[in-house]
């Protein structure tokens, strides 16, 4: 018998605050993706102002380019890893697309979030005015990609149904953008920070990749003449 392809995964990962601590808000999928995009849009001095009052020089770049990342990423509840969790035989992937949503929306913490819920359908009123916040999102490609970002569109297309019509596999259409350092210059949190670590982790590996890339430009360049 033919081996089978290995299909690695990838999360979603985010820390939500619970009790003074962090719950972590977990999506795990597969992805081997067919296509992965990232966009990266440098800062651009002309743009200081609509007057061009104050144009910096064209090389100055005081922060990092924006990125965005899209991706389809898979949910099926038959994939073997999945297959043996007694949740799953019973709810499909309806508990990972409900996760999935949660990154979108302002949150306290899933336990917080689930008695705001119940005390608004009671009819009780919230006294206290609240600076509604996403807590933060990892996206994690197995252990060599790790990068805080946040969800700007997600589409999730259900497909295939369970006896209870809760959905067996889905397909979700993703867009992110990834959180920079500079965002964070005014959070002290233990989240925050982790965030700019891994952001840093991340371009010192791709420094890594480009320092080795200059043995392939040596040979690119003999290959010229």
């Amino acid at each position: 018998m033919a081996d089978k392809p290995f299909i690695a995964r990838g999360a979603f990962i985010q820390l939500m605050p619970a009790y003074g601590l962090f719950q972590p808000n977990v999506v795990v999928f597969q992805y081997n993706p067919s296509k992965i995009t990232r966009n990266l849009t440098p800062w651009n001095p002309f743009e200081t102002s609509a007057s061009k009052n104050g144009v910096a020089a064209p090389d100055v770049s005081p922060y990092p380019a924006e990125e965005k990342i899209s991706f389809e990423l898979f949910l099926n509840a038959d994939d073997p890893a999945q297959a043996s969790n007694p949740v799953n035989s019973l709810t499909g992937v309806v508990t990972r697309i409900a996760a999935l949503r949660k990154l979108t929306k302002p949150s306290a913490g899933v336990g917080s979030d689930l008695l705001q819920s119940a005390k608004q359908f009671a009819g009780a009123k919230n006294d206290v005015a609240e600076r509604p916040t996403v807590p933060i999102t990892f996206l994690s490609f197995g252990a060599s990609f790790l990068l805080p970002v946040k969800l700007t569109s997600l589409a999730i297309e259900e497909t295939l149904f369970n006896p209870v019509l809760f959905p067996t596999h889905a397909k979700a259409t993703v867009a992110l953008q990834v959180l920079t350092p500079n965002l964070f210059r005014c959070k002290e949190d233990k989240v925050s920070a982790l965030a700019v670590k891994a952001y840093q982790i991340n371009e010192m590996k791709e420094d890594t990749f480009a320092i080795a890339n200059l043995a392939n430009g040596v040979f690119d360049v003999i290959g010229l003449f």
